[in-house]
């Protein structure tokens, strides 16, 4: 099975919004979709749902148009979209209804996942009752219900706290091992980091980079210098014409050309008789490489 975006593109008016996007997915994961607030990540997952009318570009899951009819689809919106007046578990029947389930089937499925996200005790009540954060696990709830084969997650773990933000993630780790896709959008690196082998990256709806997560950082090399030393390196450090990235009192980061560069160094603070506490070259984080993609 495959999903495939092609030459996507969506105008307002004189302005694109998103520009010739292509990507795919072609095993069970994670795919992240990146950007700054505006760059078209959100655009371009309505124009995938056929909730935005596409200008240009085609979406395929196994060659067939993609759509609800072909493929079974969980959304989990940025936006918060359940019924305030509504109690949960008349509103996630309906929601179960609408994707075809019948009553008994999503009743055993909404009571499965209730639980399993320690949501069981809000069951009857209006949605309105509930903190923000437990509407949106009946949210989560409601693109979960009907066990689909792809989930797109927009800014899934955005405004929970801690102990919920993993639990969502332990449940997002049980659907992968579930053999489902699944389309992530999120502002936060150290997610996409922990979940996504594959990712686009777009700014002002331009892809500007994109590929396997593991093969960019290796491309960029361990180019990453983090020091810690008990004496004074400045001398050093300025010999060396290396730019220092991050200076605090407990550790410096340096930007090195190669690991001999980094070698060097630190042969010339154990000279000095200087002790190192602290020497690790890294590949640049996630993070890292998306402010020098896409910031001003």
């Amino acid at each position: 099975m495959a999903l495939k975006v092609e030459g996507l593109v969506k105008n307002y008016g004189d302005k694109r919004v998103v520009n010739n996007l292509s990507f795919s997915i072609d095993k069970p994961g994670v795919f992240g979709l990146l950007g700054t607030n505006g760059a078209g990540k959100t655009t371009t997952i309505r124009m995938m749902l056929d909730m935005l009318k596409k200008d240009g570009g085609t979406v395929t899951w196994n060659g067939k148009p993609f759509n609800t009819k072909n493929v079974p689809i969980g959304y989990l919106a940025e936006e918060r979209g359940i019924y305030s007046k509504f109690t949960v578990i008349d509103q996630l029947i309906y929601f179960g209804e609408l994707k075809g389930m019948n009553r008994k089937d999503a009743v055993k499925s909404i009571d499965y996942w209730l639980e399993r996200l320690e949501a069981s005790e809000y069951k009857n009540k209006r949605a309105e009752q509930l903190s923000k954060g437990n509407q949106q696990k009946i949210q989560f709830i409601a693109a979960l219900i009907s066990n689909p084969d792809i989930l797109i997650l927009d800014e899934p773990l955005s405004g929970l706290d801690p102990v919920n933000t993993d639990l969502f993630k332990e449940v997002i780790k049980e659907e992968i091992a579930r053999g489902k896709y699944i389309i992530m959008s999120s502002h936060q690196m150290s997610t996409i980091e922990e979940f996504c082998e594959n990712l686009v990256i777009l700014n002002k709806g331009n892809t500007v980079l994109s590929g396997n997560l593991n093969e960019i950082k290796k491309s960029y090399g361990r180019n990453h210098l983090v020091l810690k030393c008990e004496g004074d390196i400045e001398d050093l450090l300025k010999a060396s014409n290396m730019k220092v990235i991050h200076d605090s009192l407990d550790y410096k980061e340096l930007l090195v050309s190669s690991e001999g560069e980094a070698t060097n160094l630190l042969k010339a603070i154990l000279e000095k008789g200087i002790q190192v506490i602290r020497f690790e070259l890294r590949e640049p984080t996630l993070h890292e490489i998306f402010i020098e993609r896409v910031g001003e």
